[in-house]
């Protein structure tokens, strides 16, 4: 398995959830890694993008409230959620964007792990 997220569940408004994702080191290694998101009838869009120096890219709508970090010794990628708002909800991928601003992928699309906030 190159890529794999987990984490993910159900979460009252203002609470928050850490989502893991843990990848080939093959895959790791060198490369930027992403956060997705995809909530019904939206398309998928960048949450959060992470490179292997630590720079990092976030979509306005989770700026100050979501923290991307990596384990380059886990090749793993974290994505902590904080002050979490129903419109947060959706199905949350990892991916290997080129960029930062994550407008392309290198790898398919795989399962995600479902965020649901609701009271």
């Amino acid at each position: 398995v190159q890529l794999q997220a987990s984490g993910g569940g159900l979460v009252q408004p203002g609470g928050s959830l850490r989502l893991s994702c843990a990848a080939s080191r093959n895959i790791f290694v060198k490369n930027i890694m992403g956060w997705f998101r995809q909530a019904p009838e939206k398309r998928r869009e960048l949450v959060a993008a992470i490179s292997n120096g630590g720079n990092t890219n976030y979509a306005d709508s989770v700026k100050d409230r979501f923290t991307i970090t990596r384990d380059n010794a886990e090749n793993t990628v974290y994505l902590h959620m904080s002050r979490l708002k129903p419109e947060d909800t959706a199905v949350y991928y990892c991916n290997v964007p080129l960029s930062l601003s994550g407008e392309y992928v290198r790898l398919p699309w795989g399962q995600g792990t479902q965020v649901t906030v609701s009271s």
